[in-house]
């Protein structure tokens, strides 16, 4: 099946976002483009706030300043007023496709009740429509057949493959990936690395926190290296995995070395 990745996608934008935790700074005030059918890969140690800046991009994590839009919404996170609520909330978050490090699924559900019920519960689409769909998109992920499994008996990257086709099926605009092969054995993160290069060809907008340096350095349009809340180089594959200029994302790559990323 052949996707419509690249039809109705906005241009994202944060300006000088900020995520406070009480006194602790999590994100210290990022500025980054995304435009349409582009993957943008973050990488950086841990707990420098990849994964929080993600979360800030949907309204997971209410950010404590700064700005976000898609297209021609902005919600700017200075002024309380503009920050959405309810239905309107829930409508922008619905632009967005979440896929996190843990799968989520139900695990009493089917893998095709898994894929049609954010279209039911949270789309409203008729029952019949929601579940051509899923099986449209488990196809798209190496899944078709299996509609009857339950998740509980279905492997890791059998899972995250379910959880990827169920972010699909709502037709987001852009797609985040928090880490999604990191709770994976070695031997299932191919499978499921194969299924973002493919929606990447196919020209789905994407932003992926990654440790994957082989797969950034080959998918990725552009990648951004955080360290402590902020954003220290951002630039084109080859300058930061093969390149790099900055002493600290040297210091972080070396660790790669003649493993993933040389």
């Amino acid at each position: 099946m052949e996707t419509d990745a690249s039809n109705g996608q906005a241009k994202l934008e944060l300006t000088n976002v900020r995520k406070n935790y009480g006194e602790i700074a999590a994100v210290c005030g990022v500025s980054m483009e995304v435009n349409s059918g582009e993957v943008v890969a973050i990488i950086g140690p841990s707990g420098c706030g990849k994964s929080t800046l993600l979360r800030c991009i949907n309204h997971l994590e209410t950010p404590t300043a700064g700005k976000v839009r898609l297209g021609n919404q902005e919600i700017n996170y200075d002024n309380p007023r503009t920050i959405p609520h309810g239905r309107e909330l829930a409508l922008f978050r619905s632009r967005f496709g979440m896929v996190f490090q843990q799968f989520d699924l139900f695990q009493n559900k089917t893998v095709l009740e898994n894929v049609m019920v954010g279209q039911v519960v949270v789309q409203k689409k008729p029952v019949d429509m929601a579940r051509k769909v899923a099986r449209d998109y488990l196809d798209l992920v190496g899944l078709s057949g299996m509609d009857d499994r339950h998740a509980q008996d279905l492997s890791g990257g059998q899972q995250q493959r379910v959880a990827i086709a169920r972010a699909l099926a709502l037709l987001p605009e852009v797609l985040l990936f928090d880490e999604v092969t990191s709770a994976l054995d070695p031997e299932l993160v191919g499978e499921v690395l194969e299924v973002m290069q493919k929606l990447a060809k196919e020209g789905a907008t994407m932003v992926l926190v990654t440790h994957e340096m082989a797969f950034a350095r080959d998918v990725a349009n552009k990648v951004i290296f955080m360290d402590a809340g902020l954003i220290e180089q951002q630039g084109s594959p080859k300058d930061i995995l093969i390149a790099p200029e900055n002493k600290r994302l040297k210091s972080f790559l070396a660790r790669f070395h003649g493993n993933s990323a040389g």
